[in-house]
């Protein structure tokens, strides 16, 4: 999303550059909410136990990127929001890794 205007101008014809950049930061938004809900789904069947739901732990590292991803549009507050999704999927996967072990 940082690079969406530099992209357009350039040509290029990323996701980002097709859906614009509110959609985009919808797009974003749903993907993290989606990967801890789908976190959730086997418990929800019945095949592990609630220890899946540690993911939740995460929660608000998830959403302070998400706000952060939501209110700003310049290079350096989206690199910090990209630094931090990364520290955010070695976290949760941490938590969903003990939470299916357990």
């Amino acid at each position: 999303m940082r690079d969406i205007d530099t992209d357009r101008r350039a040509g290029k014809r990323t996701l980002a550059v097709r859906l614009g950049r509110e959609r985009t930061r919808v797009l974003f938004a749903a993907i993290v909410a989606g990967a801890f809900l789908t976190s959730w789904v086997p418990w929800f069947a019945g095949a592990l136990s609630p220890w899946l739901f540690l993911t939740a732990a995460a929660a608000p590292l998830a959403l302070g990127i998400v706000t952060t991803v939501r209110m700003h549009a310049d290079g350096p507050s989206l690199n910090s929001a990209l630094a931090r999704s990364a520290k955010l999927a070695l976290l949760f996967c941490l938590l969903l890794c003990a939470g299916i072990l357990a």
